[in-house]
């Protein structure tokens, strides 16, 4: 993958560490539909694939080829860890209850 598009992503993963906030608020305004971990990871992880269908719409000037979007999914594989410490931030305390 490409070194720029794979910094854009990596920074985007930081942002929703630090811009939590953002993310528990969009989580909380859907609550009534769901408030799972589920919906917290696919929330963070939608982030994340916009951020590689964009940037490499951006950076390259084209869409990403097949190539592209299964070292996507290799590099998502490897940041399982940092995903799910970010789903547990998210989860409602009530969630347990």
């Amino acid at each position: 993958m490409d070194e720029i598009l794979l910094k854009k992503i990596e920074q985007k993963i930081q942002d929703s560490i630090t811009n939590k906030n953002e993310i528990k608020q969009l989580i909380e305004s859907l609550s009534n539909i769901d408030d799972s971990k589920s919906f917290a990871l696919g929330i963070i992880v939608g982030r994340i694939y916009n951020t590689f269908y964009y940037q490499s719409k951006r950076i390259l000037n084209r869409e990403p080829t097949k190539q592209e979007f299964e070292e996507f999914l290799e590099f998502v594989k490897t940041k399982k860890s940092d995903f799910d410490i970010l789903r547990w931030k998210f989860v409602p305390f009530n969630y347990f209850y």
